[in-house]
């Protein structure tokens, strides 16, 4: 079971278990443009280490191996182009898709898939969840499948033939595509205009996103002005 148009130059890997789509590729020795799929992923996680909820028929998690020929310096950006992907793969299939800064995807304000880009010298492995027919999450865990929208039941293989060229696309246009990706970046950003909270490395910050800046940094109004936010470990609307 493949997608049937994979990009040019792109394999896939359908494994039944796996510890973590992203940590299989990190020790493996697979070229640029590999896909991992896993049917289970026994150490699933998302930023911060946090869990993330694989259940086999349910849930669609794949990992893919890049190497871009942008600088170094530019490879965090594939965390927004491969959101800006998936959320336009969403919306071919009929869903309304948001982006919440800075890599996860939203549906009627809840979590319907997530991002975790990890990079080193060698290459950049994207990792991607997406809920397909999942119903129940651990607790606390505001969530959504596309089952629970809708009621369709999606495969993963037709999931992935919608989504890998638009990642491929996307994830080619982060050194002189990018500011023509940010203006569909920030169309989609379900944190515009909203209060929050972030949690970084210097501590709490709270104020009202104003947008996103030119580098793909959170704009955030606060009393001492607008700052710009390149890194938190958790952002969360509070009105």
């Amino acid at each position: 079971m493949s997608p049937d148009h994979l990009p040019d130059g792109w394999s896939i890997h359908w494994l039944d278990e796996v510890d973590s789509t992203n940590d299989h590729l990190h020790r493996s020795e697979y070229p640029p443009g590999t896909v991992v799929v896993a049917k289970r992923q026994t150490q699933g996680r998302g930023r911060r280490q946090n869990r993330w909820q694989s259940v086999e028929g349910e849930s669609l998690t794949f990992s893919v191996l890049l190497r871009p020929t942008v600088p170094l310096a530019l490879w965090p950006r594939l965390s927004l182009a491969a959101g800006l992907a998936v959320a336009e793969t969403l919306e071919k299939m009929g869903y309304e898709a948001g982006l919440k800064w800075p890599n996860d995807l939203w549906i009627r304000e809840r979590k319907v898939g997530g991002i975790l880009v990890e990079s080193s010298d060698d290459g950049a492995v994207v990792g991607i969840g997406l809920n397909l027919g999942m119903r129940d999450f651990d607790p606390g865990i505001e969530a959504t499948s596309l089952l629970i929208e809708d009621g369709r039941h999606w495969e993963a293989a037709e999931v992935l033939d919608l989504l890998l060229p638009r990642l491929a696309g996307r994830s080619a246009s982060i050194g002189d595509g990018f500011e023509a990706m940010l203006e569909e970046i920030r169309r989609r950003c379900v944190l515009s205009g909203r209060r929050v909270v972030l949690r970084t490395s210097r501590g709490e910050q709270t104020g009202e996103v104003v947008g996103i800046g030119s580098k793909g940094e959170l704009l955030l109004r606060t009393a001492d002005g607008v700052l710009p936010v390149i890194q938190a470990e958790e952002v969360r609307p509070v009105s």
